[in-house]
């Protein structure tokens, strides 16, 4: 099993949300920031470590959302841990991402949201 932390940001009622770039996996999807855990790290270390790669900012992990378990597009069988996460410091800015922005909770679903994050947003956001 892979295991991988996703970053829930708010700004007022929004979250941010990142489009996955052209070219890779699920490309041009929708998804909360984030990715695998490292041999050694915490999830928390990870989380910070991500959002420092893909999104240029610095950012804290306060606590846990929620946990899903989904299965990947070759088969093997990914842990997904949201975190309730702050910017500490930096404006999110896409490095690794085609593109970043806060949407409303309550417009996830007109986003073409990766399943996983699609089942988030509605069992724990909305």
């Amino acid at each position: 099993m892979i295991a991988v932390v996703a970053a829930v940001i708010r700004q007022g009622d929004s979250v941010l949300i990142a489009q996955r770039p052209a070219g890779g996996q699920l490309a041009g999807r929708w998804e909360f920031p984030g990715g695998k855990i490292e041999k050694g790290e915490s999830p928390e270390q990870a989380l910070s470590r991500e959002l420092r790669e893909e999104l240029d900012i610095e950012a804290r992990a306060e606590q846990i959302l929620c946990a899903l378990t989904t299965v990947h597009p070759d088969g093997r069988d990914i842990l997904i841990l949201f975190y309730e996460a702050r910017i500490v410091s930096g404006q999110p800015r896409p490095v690794e991402e085609a593109q970043t922005r806060f949407v409303p909770v309550a417009d996830l679903g007109s986003y073409d949201l990766c399943e996983a994050d699609r089942a988030f947003a509605g069992r724990c956001l909305i």
